[in-house]
């Protein structure tokens, strides 16, 4: 067994033919790193900006585009310096603060879906008690919930992990991550073990939770059309970000606990970076498509915007 060492720095995973393709991985990263945020910024703002949308199910939306942005900031802007800089190196507490970022955001993707599955149960299935349900105390709260949640968690899951002393420094990903650093250490690891599988559990619970709801919601819309017709086009967008997110962390969970070295390092790169990739551009893009009152609000804004460079 090597020696514990208090390593200041780790080592990152070098993307395959980083030296020949980097400028190429450069420039895809920044333009989706770029339409990220345009797309999350821009519906935020309209959210914002238009009264007849500061309502919970957009005001949570709008929470969902924030986290979004909050999430992205941890992997990009170091990854684009890396791939410049061809240096993949990362001090150490650079390291447990992307870790922090990252996993809080997942969480708090999470969460903030819950809520809007919660909203839309409560608008479909029982709709004469939706504006005393879904008051402005009662969205503050989840609203709160979404932020505080993720970040207790993650802050004991981060302290679980700086106990332990690293034997080694190469973390074997793109990013850093809490159970990557946990890997690092050569002592025992239970307590870190323990913790994960309670946290993990939980967020199981959580999406059975979040199925069992749409699955009411399906059952209570089957009667009605104009339940139908509410449900695909303000449930389906929630459905679709759920199971993505679900898919990603469930394959980035399995592979970092039991995965093998034999798995192809493009494919594992890729479903491990999918989480903040896909949700981050596909949420944005798929409610501001579906949501009605978005897309007019959307168009409307944009047509204010050209009349007034005409002017």
């Amino acid at each position: 067994m090597m020696d514990m060492i208090n390593f200041t720095t780790y080592t990152l995973m070098e993307p395959h033919n980083a030296k020949s393709y980097r400028y190429i991985y450069f420039t895809s990263f920044l333009f989706l790193y770029v339409m990220i945020l345009f797309v999350n910024i821009w519906l935020s703002v309209v959210i914002v900006l238009e009264k007849a949308l500061h309502e919970p199910m957009y005001i949570f939306l709008c929470n969902l585009c924030v986290n979004d942005i909050y999430g992205t900031a941890a992997f990009y802007p170091k990854f684009l310096h890396d791939l410049i800089l061809n240096s993949y190196v990362i001090p150490s507490y650079l390291c447990v603060f992307q870790a922090f970022v990252v996993y809080s955001y997942v969480m708090c993707e999470y969460s903030t879906l819950a809520v809007m599955a919660y909203d839309r149960h409560v608008a479909i299935c029982r709709p004469l008690d939706y504006h005393s349900k879904m008051n402005r105390f009662s969205c503050s709260i989840l609203l709160g919930l979404c932020w505080i949640v993720p970040f207790i968690t993650m802050f004991i899951a981060v302290f679980l992990s700086n106990r332990l002393v690293p034997c080694r420094n190469q973390i074997e990903k793109l990013y850093c991550d809490n159970w990557s650093i946990v890997k690092l250490s050569c002592g025992s690891t239970v307590i870190n073990n323990i913790y994960g599988f309670i946290f993990i559990l939980l967020y199981i619970g959580l999406v059975i939770a979040i199925m069992v709801s749409y699955f009411k919601l399906i059952t209570a819309c089957q009667a009605s059309l104009e339940c139908r017709r509410k449900f695909w086009q303000t449930c389906v967008p929630h459905l679709l970000s759920l199971i993505n997110l679900t898919v990603a962390i469930l394959f980035d969970t399995i592979y970092n606990r039991y995965g093998s070295s034999d798995f192809p390092a493009n494919l594992r790169n890729f479903l491990a970076l999918e989480m903040i990739i896909v949700p981050p551009l596909f949420n944005p893009v798929i409610y501001g498509l579906k949501l009605t009152e978005v897309r007019k609000r959307i168009l409307k804004l944009c047509m204010n915007c050209t009349e007034n460079d005409k002017v």
